[in-house]
């Protein structure tokens, strides 16, 4: 039984005291005595497992990150971060008492009940990756263990959004072996609610996907912001209406509020009312995700977490020190309840604006901490050499921002690439856009232009107007599973 109940209404105390007897127990229990890259990690710097009791114990353990998942001289290197038992294992690291009830269990139903509950728990059986839009795809396993509590967080998240088992759900995440497709289809599966897996664009189509919504007549729709932008604007354009449609979930891209006030309004336009959009956070490390509970479209409630199953802290991206509450600093994360593929302290690359607050929700009233939505990759940060003085320090997350605030703006795309296309001349920002008919263009890109200077300090070369079946190409909105939205054509020199 989840304890989900309780643990949104626990005092700060109460669930920190729980963080700090389930991290000890994961490290000295499974962490330290099943995975060989910790194993190693922790005998290289001389780290005791007992000695990890609390979370301010964390910080004597080094950083995970994508970069330990690779090496050339050990190209299968991810495996060595699966939890991986054996009887030697198990005899060496357990408690006696834990011993005890194995051989109980094996007395009472025999020694293949034993081998079925470890295998249950542990053995691998599911695979999702990573996106590869840094690194090359990474791969990341899930035990049965994992798979219940990838039902768990699903289940938690569609009871923060309000959503009954009553209700019918469409779900145009791309089907792929990625977390945001399957941890939707498990969530739906643990709230019997009726949900229908479309696939997205690449399997069923933008006029497939609208088709469903039609016929299905439900009241949540699921996906990655702009296929879901994509496809109610496409059904807009065929003079469709979508009065079911209650709640908008979105995932694997920052949700600003400018967005979803957008989206809403989109919605009304289609006879909808009464909209809630909601923004979802999650990381193929984790195998799950996190949600805003209800709020205006106006305003975000921050990604409620999971303390029972996790440990987020905040830290400065160059320095390593951990940040107090609601500072600003990278996301980094440790799981204190995983089989399969686990990770601990794991650099995210992800720089969340106001971190993390444990004051109770202003909107649910539940008590368990709350990342901030303001979440950008620090990878987006991108040094552009307007000038051949010096370069600046674009963060290109703020072009976003800015561009969703445009209601004459239909869909962008940014280009990025060299002066004549010589690698040593100064960079160009080109800014693609689709608008709507009605608009003065000539204004628009002034307004554009001076808003982007003001919210970047760049200015863009150019502003060139493209074709809404352009766009799509180039977006690859309906082909790929995130949208191609900032596009860097510098070669390298």
């Amino acid at each position: 039984m989840d304890p989900w109940k309780d643990i949104g209404h626990s005092t700060r105390q109460e669930l920190q005291e729980l963080q700090n007897r389930k991290l000890h127990h994961f490290i000295n229990r499974h962490l330290y005595p099943f995975s060989p890259h910790y194993q190693e990690l922790f005998k290289k710097n001389n780290i005791d497992p007992r000695s990890i009791k609390t979370v301010a114990d964390l910080k004597r353990i080094p950083f995970t990150s994508k970069k330990d998942f690779i090496d050339p001289d050990h190209p299968h290197k991810s495996i060595d971060f699966i939890l991986q038992p054996d009887a030697d294992k198990i005899k060496k690291h357990w408690p006696l008492p834990e011993l005890l009830k194995l051989k109980a269990l094996g007395l009472i139903n025999g020694p293949d009940e034993v081998k079925d509950r470890l295998a249950r728990e542990y053995r691998p059986i599911f695979i999702t990756f990573t996106t590869g839009t840094t690194d090359k795809p990474l791969s990341y396993l899930y035990s049965k263990y994992d798979i219940d509590n990838l039902y768990v967080s699903g289940s938690r998240m569609l009871e923060l959004f309000n959503i009954k088992n009553t209700e019918y759900i469409v779900n145009l995440f791309p089907f792929a072996p990625h977390l945001a497709f399957w941890q939707v289809v498990y969530g739906g599966l643990s709230s019997c609610a009726l949900i229908l897996s479309t696939g997205g664009g690449k399997s069923t189509g933008t006029d497939g996907n609208i088709s469903a919504i039609l016929k299905m007549k439900p009241s949540v729709v699921l996906g990655v912001p702009s296929y879901v932008y994509h496809v109610l604007r496409q059904a807009k354009e065929q003079g469709h209406k979508m009065e079911s449609v209650k709640k908008v979930v979105l995932g694997a891209a920052r949700v600003s509020s400018a967005f979803k006030l957008k989206l809403e309004e989109l919605l009304a336009s289609m006879g909808a009312t009464d909209v809630s959009v909601f923004g979802t956070y999650g990381f193929t490390e984790a195998r799950c995700a996190w949600a805003e509970c209800p709020s205006s479209n106006n305003m975000s409630s921050g990604y409620h977490l999971y303390p029972d199953k996790e440990i987020f802290e905040i830290i400065d991206p160059q320095t390593g020190e951990v940040k107090g509450e609601g500072e600003d600093g990278e996301i980094v994360y440790t799981s204190i309840d995983s089989r399969g593929s686990s990770v601990i302290r794991y650099r995210t690359g992800d720089f969340a604006k106001g971190g993390i607050t444990w004051a109770p929700c202003p909107h649910c009233k539940r008590t368990v901490p709350r990342l901030s939505s303001d979440i950008t990759r620090i990878s987006d940060v991108k040094d552009v050499h307007i000038s051949k003085v010096k370069g600046s320090l674009v963060n290109f997350s703020n072009f976003s921002v800015c561009l969703s605030e445009f209601k004459e703006i239909e869909e962008w795309q940014i280009e990025l690439c060299k002066k004549d296309n010589d690698p040593y001349e100064v960079d160009e920002l080109i800014v693609y856009l689709t608008c709507k008919d009605s608009v003065n263009r000539s204004t628009l890109t002034e307004t554009v232009k001076q808003r982007l200077l003001n919210m970047t300090e760049i200015s863009p070369n150019q502003v060139v107007y493209i074709p809404i079946e352009e766009m799509v190409k180039r977006l690859e909105l309906e082909t790929a599973n995130k949208e191609k939205r900032i596009i860097d054509k510098r070669p390298k020199v």
